[in-house]
């Protein structure tokens, strides 16, 4: 038998204990064979020498904003602004590259109030630099945006007797005049000016950001959010990810969580959905897992809260410097629970956004009753994020068998300004990782990109050191392993996504996913040092420095 590839490396990590290292690897049609011995006498047509490098399971990220990443990569960048004056001056250059096209919009997109000394734009400024052209400027957290006067006439913020949708809000002054500021579901307003977008369009975004998560060392993702909300691009968004497939331009794997918001009211046989009849779910009747390989649909992501930067994530105690401010739930608790629970029993696992601890105390109660009511599914359902997690609910979300999704990445760029959010009682509690891992909860690493970028060696350093840009240990009791860190973004992240059966270690029958480092992610003195030397997904590269640098 001639294999497809075999590669060779000083050291394969397979996460399998029961071979637990290789220096060579097999693959047939798209799967691992297997190693070392077992290859002898084979040949390949073509054969991979990596040298040093050390080969592991492929990255996944277990929850990340693909779709947003990608149309957003030709907006105008304000990561990297350390001033107003220097955010304005940006925004101005754009509005005059825009002067002859009237009404065409400007889009920005990474702001953070933390890097301008804690002050927002001036929404007298931004008209003045705009005019007429509608402005919408991203929050770096997804839950704000910030607009112009051209942008609120268009959504009716400015006409006598607008309404505030559920779970969201136009901020304004004390005396009633809009800042700019719009929060959560109000996002929508504007998105609804903006959407769906061109599934020609939509394509083009997964190539580019796909191309990158391909340099970071990424073979899967979980795209947390599509088809309907704020947070999704199009209807039919599934059907720009089966292009992208199918024409070679999606250079990962990509799982897809539809949003509550995109599924629909089904009914069918009176023994089905559990035996209640009817359920909410998707078109057909597909549920959980149905697709292929590349594209495959995931959990359905709810949204409970906010965000932790716009102190909008529904917490039990005041945000520090915030007297009476508790943050919000995004719609009512019954809402929810009638959802949810239809949701679950069509056959759709849960993923609930919960940042503060008392959205994660609605999701635990939403995950009890699911599984009391209708029985424990295969696939664990998940909380997103875990962000400010008190110490019972530790023990409760274990009791539960659910995964939960926080992100390591945030503690270096964002860190102290969500330790200042909350105060040094509760700063333990923030994005937690050994106590969770002690506990028994499954902990799948995700970037939540573009809230932080998808550099994932960064993300798996954090985990371990826990150090902000400031120099804190962000809750030093919750380090962990470079062991552990490594599986956070390999198996514990398949098996959270109900996949692991194909992926997350290196096994004879599994996907031939690879990422190859220039040294061992478990020794490197700093992960964010090594290199990404290759990428393999079903055993051809996706990116290889040694032949091109790909994109950034």
């Amino acid at each position: 038998m001639q294999l497809d590839l075999i590669i060779h490396a000083s050291d394969i990590v397979t996460l399998n204990p029961n071979r637990p290292r290789a220096n060579r690897v097999g693959v047939l049609h798209g799967r691992i064979v297997g190693f070392d011995e077992e290859l002898d006498g084979l040949t390949a047509r073509r054969e991979e020498q990596l040298g040093d490098a050390v080969v592991t399971p492929g990255l996944i990220d277990a929850h990340c904003h693909t779709s947003w990443w990608g149309l957003s990569l030709d907006s105008v960048d304000l990561s990297t602004v350390r001033s107003l004056a220097e955010l304005y001056e940006k925004l101005d250059a754009a509005a005059r590259a825009l002067h002859v096209k009237h009404g065409a919009w400007i889009h920005a997109t990474g702001f953070n109030q933390a890097l301008t000394g804690g002050q927002f734009p001036s929404i007298e400024r931004l008209d003045a630099i705009t005019g007429d052209h509608p402005l919408y400027i991203r929050h770096t957290s997804g839950h704000a945006a910030i607009t112009n006067t051209a942008t609120l006439k268009l959504i009716g913020a400015l006409d006598e007797g607008f309404e505030n949708p559920v779970g969201g809000a136009v901020v304004r002054d004390a005396d009633g005049t809009p800042t700019g500021l719009i929060e959560e579901s109000a996002q929508g307003l504007v998105q609804a000016l903006l959407l769906p977008y061109s599934t020609e369009r939509l394509v083009d975004a997964i190539d580019e950001a796909t191309k990158r998560y391909a340099a970071q060392g990424i073979t899967s993702f979980c795209e947390a959010g599509i088809a309907g909300g704020w947070i999704g691009h199009s209807p039919i968004e599934v059907s720009a990810y089966q292009a992208a497939a199918a024409s070679g331009r999606l250079h990962a794997r990509a799982q897809l969580m539809p949003t509550l918001d995109g599924l629909q009211p089904l009914t069918a046989h009176a023994a089905d959905f559990q035996g209640e009849g009817s359920g909410l779910g998707a078109s057909l009747g597909v549920t959980f897992g149905f697709g292929t390989d590349m594209v495959r649909l995931g959990h359905t992501k709810v949204f409970l809260d906010g965000s932790l930067l716009g102190a909008t994530a529904a917490v039990t105690e005041d945000y520090c410097g915030h007297p009476h401010n508790t943050g919000y739930l995004l719609d009512e608790p019954g809402t929810y629970r009638e959802r949810a629970l239809a949701v679950y029993r069509a056959g759709w696992p849960l993923a609930l956004h919960a940042i503060g601890d008392e959205a994660i105390d609605l999701a635990l109660d939403l995950i009890g009753e699911a599984q009391e009511r209708y029985g424990t599914l295969a696939v664990p359902c998940r909380i997103e994020h875990f962000g400010i997690a008190r110490p019972e609910q530790l023990t409760r979300a274990a009791a539960l068998g659910v995964a939960v999704t926080p992100q390591a990445g945030f503690i270096g760029p964002i860190g102290d300004q969500m330790a200042e959010r909350v105060g040094p009682s509760r700063e333990g509690w923030l994005y937690r990782g050994r106590s969770v891992i002690d506990a028994g909860i499954l902990l799948a690493g995700s970037s939540d990109l573009p809230v932080a970028d998808n550099n994932l060696r960064r993300s798996m350093q954090s985990a371990v050191d826990r150090l902000t840009s400031g120099g804190k240990v962000l809750g030093e009791a919750e380090v962990i392993t470079p062991f552990e860190a490594l599986r956070c973004y390999t198996e514990w992240a398949a098996i959270a996504s109900g996949q692991g059966a194909d992926r997350g270690t290196l096994e004879p029958g599994k996907l031939a996913d690879f990422t190859a480092f220039s040294a061992s992610p478990l020794t490197a003195a700093n992960m964010n040092d090594l290199e990404i030397v290759a990428t393999f997904v079903g055993g051809a590269a996706t990116f290889d420095s040694r032949t091109a640098a790909g994109p950034g």
